[in-house]
């Protein structure tokens, strides 16, 4: 049975420490804070006041926290927490220091994110009152601990960890000593990655962010995150994750360096990826980079008329919401039967909303009255912008993209909706690739935000501006991007969801564990295995086939347990099995 700790210590005030002491004198315990300087400890504790003042008034919480500059005052405490910069001297000095002013029976605990517990543990005289404690701070309404045991790790300190956690009202999941535990080594490879796709040009901080939010529904975009956490403390992490893994995607972006080097650190300082209205505010302040409101719009083609081609969920969706922003449409569908059918699930959809009360009688009718479906693409001769959403087969799309491109009228725009093609092999089959553009929706058309704008090599500006004006009317938001395999969701989600099948393949956690940390931890609304459950097996591993084909770096290969789940048939929700078996539910 665990033991009741109510005497707890704290070296360190940065993010993560005053999160924990925050935390542990919320839950009543009495907490000893110490810092390597009265100013260093007097910002932690204008830190925590402000938290306790933003949030639900705790006054008592506010008196069970005191603050020192020295260790030796943390001599009664029955569990320390070092929260100290990511740095191994520094924080053995720390473990070194609290082994010789801390009772026998004292649990010395590491909020490390990417350092080995075992090495800090062996450096003292009980390794196995050693653990891990890493407290995740990349989203402010994170609750995940995870409570990291070392192969000598006494259980019972285990026991008092996973109990003190829980008393501090945090969702805790015991792992081993890996580098990066669970979150953080899928967390940093994503941001990463997304700083490296921003240092390159290829999309904006701001269409960054924006595309993971209304992309994936994640609390805040990749560049948002490292402000949050600190460029410093990003760097620290993924130096040592790379120490180990010897990840091309853990060496850090040169970026994270240079904004180190200047002081650029994030919210910390008053300017990181962003700039904030001063040191410690999370208020966004426009500067030279931020985007002029609507500019990507300017300049777009006059569009009274959309055309789309296709008979899907997707494209039922798209002809849904283009109608309803008050477009006349015209549909086109294989067959005068799966005209029907489109028509039929139309009205389905607009009636369902009008019995739950979210659509006029009147709306409803409306919306149906702008759709026409026809069966032949030359009904599309004289529409101002044709979207297509058929099937994601190249030779499919190509033969469609040389006959939209003999029909459609001088000017008219050419989207397709791909996820994973080359825009610019749609763009040359239409003979005027200057007209085409790339025009990704998310599924279900009709819920999703966010638009790909995926402009090739050969798109005029004109017409992207134009998917960007028509985006706005849905009331949808629009990305810029230009063409290359995954564009910037598929390409930042997939490899982050293959790192957690791989995970899951070397033992790291169990796949409930790895869902329920990701949840707790980063705030995500699926854990990745519930996600590609979702998606479906078979699907993901072709999109994680085509990011491999086009960068060619081999931590983008599948991982082999997903192969085998699809080549076994377990693809996820539709076919009742994947990650998770559905037919026990």
């Amino acid at each position: 049975m665990a033991r009741e700790l109510n005497e707890v210590g704290i070296v360190g005030l940065g993010t993560a420490g005053a999160a924990i002491a925050e935390a542990f004198a919320r839950a009543g315990l009495s907490v000893t804070a110490v810092e390597v300087s009265d100013e260093a400890a007097a910002r932690g504790r204008a830190a925590i006041e402000r938290s306790i003042a933003a949030g639900e008034a705790d006054d008592a919480a506010l008196g069970r926290i005191r603050y020192s500059t020295s260790l030796e005052d943390l001599a009664g405490a029955e569990l320390v927490v070092e929260a100290v910069p990511e740095r191994l001297a520094l924080k053995a000095e720390i473990f070194a220091q609290l082994d010789k002013v801390t009772g026998p029976d004292t649990i010395l605990a590491t909020n490390t994110s990417s350092l080995s517990v075992t090495e800090l543990a062996v450096g003292t005289g009980r390794p196995s009152k050693v653990i891990g404690l890493h407290v995740s701070t990349a989203v402010p309404t994170a609750t995940l601990v995870q409570v990291v045991r070392t192969a000598v790790t006494d259980p019972s300190v285990v026991e008092d960890a996973v109990a003190l956690v829980e008393k501090a009202g945090k969702v805790a999941v015991t792992v081993g000593d890996n580098p990066g535990f669970i979150t953080d080594a899928l967390l940093f490879g994503y941001l990463n990655h997304a700083v490296s796709m921003f240092e390159n040009g290829y999309a904006s901080r701001e269409d960054i962010d924006a595309a993971m939010r209304f992309g994936c529904g994640l609390p805040m975009g990749p560049l948002q995150v490292l402000d949050l956490i600190g460029v410093d403390t990003a760097y620290d992490v993924l130096d040592a994750l790379h120490a180990v893994s010897g990840k091309r995607l853990h060496a850090p972006s040169p970026v994270l360096k240079q904004m180190r080097t200047a002081g650029l650190l994030g919210r910390k300082s008053g300017r990181g990826f962003y700039t904030y209205a001063e040191a410690g505010s999370g208020e966004v302040v426009a500067d030279a980079a931020t985007p002029t409101p609507g500019g990507a719009a300017e300049g777009a083609r006059p569009v009274q008329t959309v055309g789309v081609v296709g008979s899907g969920t997707m494209a039922t969706g798209i002809i849904e919401v283009v109608a309803k922003a008050g477009y006349d449409v015209t549909f086109i569908a294989r067959s005068d039967e799966k005209v029907a059918g489109v028509e039929k699930a139309l009205a389905k959809s607009l009636d369902k909303q009008v019995e739950r009360g979210r659509l006029e009688q009147s709306v409803r009718d409306e919306v149906l009255g702008r759709v026409t479906g026809a069966s032949s693409v030359e009904a599309l001769g004289d529409v101002d912008l044709v979207i297509e959403a058929v099937i994601e087969s190249l030779p499919v799309k190509e033969a469609l993209f040389a006959d939209l491109g003999r029909i459609a009228k001088p000017g008219a725009v050419l989207a397709t909706t791909t996820s994973s093609l080359p825009v610019i092999k749609c763009a040359l089959a239409s003979g005027r690739p200057a007209d085409v553009v790339g025009m990704h929706f998310f599924n279900p058309a009709t819920v999703m935000k966010l638009v790909e704008v995926v402009s090739t090599v050969s798109t005029a500006p004109d017409v992207a501006a134009t998917v960007h004006a028509v985006t706005a009317k849905l009331k949808k938001v629009a990305v810029s991007c230009n063409d290359r395999a995954g564009f910037i969701v598929n390409a930042l989600l997939f490899p982050y969801l293959n790192d957690a099948v791989s995970m899951l393949a070397a033992h790291y956690a169990s796949k409930t564990d790895i869902d329920t940390a990701v949840k707790a931890g980063l705030g995500y609304p699926m854990g990745p295995f519930e996600l590609l459950d979702v998606v479906g097996n078979d699907v993901s591993l072709a999109i994680e086939q085509e990011l491999h084909t086009e960068f060619r770096d081999p931590a983008l290969a599948p991982a082999p347990l997903l192969e085998q789940l699809v080549t076994a048939g377990y693809l996820g929700r539709k076919t009742g099995r994947g990650f998770h078996d559905y037919a026990r539910r």
